[in-house]
């Protein structure tokens, strides 16, 4: 608390020296309208010195850092709040500050921060000043950020031409292209599908290329606020979104205030664009409120586990990129695995397992840690060492299941929409582009001679450029490549029809298959599955679940509210455990979820326990849980997993 209170005088007499400033007019004053935040007067300052809010602040970079300079600003936020509201004996009922703002920007991934710096960049052009908010729920940009990933620099060579020359973290050219079919023992060459062609693009670490899209944003002049978690969404009385709050910081896990208890604060903007990801929070609330998924099919999903390991030199062969289908997983389960050489004996592996399997006992992190024995894959590991561990849900359903993408204040860009493309195995690509058009239609709308504060932007021309962009095409060749996977052939039967419609249709075709059933549905009962016998770790090439949590950097502050929601209590044990076997000690890639022995109950009872430190933000649960009766909200800002090299 001494810290606390030492950051509040400090924030003070900032507060006190910036009011006697060229700045009084951004003062923060509880009393004004709108109200300011330190954060506003940051910002100015940083402009008016001709700096950015990083560079002021460039000490939050690493994550006991950032939490100071969350400290700094909320203890401001905190003494003011007291002084507002000094009625209320309750600091959770204490009245938010807001800051207003241009556009404010809820996920710091690719497509949002492509969004951020095309804003900038449109501004800048023009000569104007517009003010645009990024912030991110990881304590670092990029630390929540995990994929393959191959990239394909189309969007990338729009957004920032000179990336070369700017350092982006480029440096693997991908050179060899690989298709196999595993079977037990074996790995059988394939005919490689054009889709899949990876000419031109780069084995890249996704973190290490967010992280420097988000030094690109704070150059161009964007305010990034890593370590904020955007817990709420704001309307104004005619029900538009007119921002986001974030979430209160100090609660325990009974949603008390804690000592240091800090309130949420709020961010106005003329327009909001959500770009949580897959499946974000936040995104859920906005489909129903606008009914955006009512014209498109169900969105249906994938899990991928991931690891990266430092690998012999000798078995090193930069650029060669690996996909493949078959063994471990069966011809009724959809996925795939990959195998990455990304250069200075890196080595990226992993499994993706379509979350629409159907039997209960399949294991996910199980069926990857049992990938890794086959010999072509085990040959490669050996003598080697894993660094790095991580998981994550992607979305799977193509063009067939994007929601309608705009709404009363704002609009979906990214991954939370589902523009991946899952023929070419990528999504980095289509979700800038969606960000950059995104930002075109919003900048268009902010600074039209008509708008008007008394009427809420609607990015209508938003949706349209996606259907009249390359996104659009690339989904629709392979729009009917997932789906045809939901057969009595099952995969041999995709395969077949993927490969025919990949290299000769190419999606020319007047017929489109349809996801018809969402993922959480397609669970057998258990008793009319089969139980499957997954061979335990060694310790060398497979590890047991924990031992790979932990190379997650996976941390929460302990006593806080627990971030998965039960909606019903009962349920797990009533339901998921009775008819279902209690497939979420399986789904769950991070063991965050466990039956155990009910001691207050009558004797052989069981309770679902939740251990959420364990959380690896991967959404999984939220999404195959065959009751819907887990609700993934964010946890206070800056925890989860710290991703490198993913």
């Amino acid at each position: 608390m001494s810290s606390l209170a030492h950051l509040g005088r400090s924030s003070r007499a900032l507060n006190s020296t910036l009011s006697r400033s060229t700045l009084g007019a951004a003062r923060v004053n509880a009393t004004t309208a709108p109200k300011r935040t330190l954060l506003t007067v940051a910002s100015a300052l940083g402009r008016r010195q001709g700096t950015s809010v990083a560079q002021k602040v460039a000490f939050r970079n690493t994550r006991a850092n950032q939490t100071a300079i969350r400290a700094f600003s909320q203890s401001y936020l905190s003494l003011n709040a007291s002084e507002v509201d000094e009625e209320s004996d309750d600091p959770t009922k204490a009245e938010r500050f807001a800051d207003e703002t241009d556009v404010v920007i809820v996920g710091g991934g690719p497509a949002g921060l492509s969004a951020a710096i095309k804003l900038k960049q449109l501004a800048n052009a023009d000569g104007r000043e517009i003010r645009v908010v990024l912030v991110e729920k990881a304590g670092e940009i990029g630390a929540h950020t995990l994929s393959g990933a191959v990239l394909e620099p189309r969007a990338l060579n729009e957004l920032i031409p000179d990336w070369k020359e700017k350092g982006a973290p480029l440096n693997q050219p991908a050179l060899y292209d690989q298709m196999k079919l595993f079977t037990k023992n074996y790995a059988i060459p394939l005919p490689h599908p054009p889709q899949m062609n990876n000419t031109g693009n780069y084995i890249v670490s996704l973190s290490n290329y967010v992280k420097w899209l988000g030094e690109q944003a704070e150059e161009a002049g964007v305010e990034v606020f890593p370590g904020f978690a955007a817990s709420e969404i704001l309307y104004s009385e005619d029900g538009s979104v007119k921002g986001i709050a974030t979430n209160d910081v100090g609660l325990d896990k009974n949603f008390q205030p804690k000592e240091g208890f800090e309130r949420g604060m709020e961010f106005h903007a003329k327009v909001t664009l959500f770009a949580e990801g897959c499946h974000g929070s936040l995104t859920k609330q906005l489909f129903r409120k606008f009914n955006l998924r009512d014209e498109c099919d169900p969105q249906t999903y994938g899990i991928g586990l991931k690891e990266v390991w430092k690998i012999d030199p000798s078995k090193s062969k930069p650029g060669t990129v690996v996909h493949g289908l078959g063994w471990p997983i069966d011809n009724a389960t959809y996925g795939g695995s990959f195998i990455y050489h990304m250069g200075d004996d890196m080595l990226s592996l992993g499994l993706v397992i379509g979350l629409d399997y159907e039997n209960p006992y399949l294991h996910p992190y199980k069926e990857f840690q049992r990938f890794k024995h086959h010999p072509y894959v085990k040959d490669l590991l050996e003598g080697g060492e894993c660094v790095v561990y991580g998981a994550r849900a992607i979305n799977e359903g193509g063009l067939q299941s994007i929601p309608k993408l705009y709404f009363p204040g704002g609009a979906l860009i990214g991954c939370t929409a589902g523009f991946l493309n899952l023929v070419k195995i990528k999504g980095t690509h289509t979700a800038m582009k969606s960000g950059m058009l995104a930002a075109e239609s919003a900048y268009a709308a902010i600074t039209a001679e008509d708008y008007s504060e008394e009427k809420p932007v609607v990015l209508a021309d938003f949706e349209q450029k996606v259907k009249d962009s390359w996104i659009w095409k690339e989904l629709t060749e392979v729009r009917n490549c997932r789906p045809s996977f939901h057969t009595p052939l099952g995969n041999i039967g995709g395969v077949i029809y993927s490969g025919i419609d990949s290299i000769l249709l190419k999606g020319r075709t007047p017929w489109t298959f349809h996801n018809t059933t969402p993922d959480h549905e397609r669970l057998k009962v258990a008793k009319n599955a089969k139980k499957i016998d997954y061979p335990k770790p060694d310790g060398v090439i497979s590890f047991d679940l924990l031992t790979s949590v932990s190379r997650t950097g996976t941390n929460h502050t302990e006593n806080q509210p627990v971030h998965l929601r039960l909606k019903n209590k009962d349920i797990p044990v009533q339901r998921n455990l009775k008819v279902f076997d209690g497939p979420e000690g399986r789904f769950c890639p991070a063991g965050v979820y466990e039956f155990v022995d009910d001691e207050s109950g009558p004797e052989g009872s069981k309770r679902l326990q939740i251990n959420s430190q364990n959380c690896i933000h991967c959404k999984t649960c939220d999404i195959k849980d065959p009751s819907q009766n887990i609700d993934w909200v964010v946890p206070e800002g800056g925890g989860g997993p710290q991703y490198t090299f993913t």
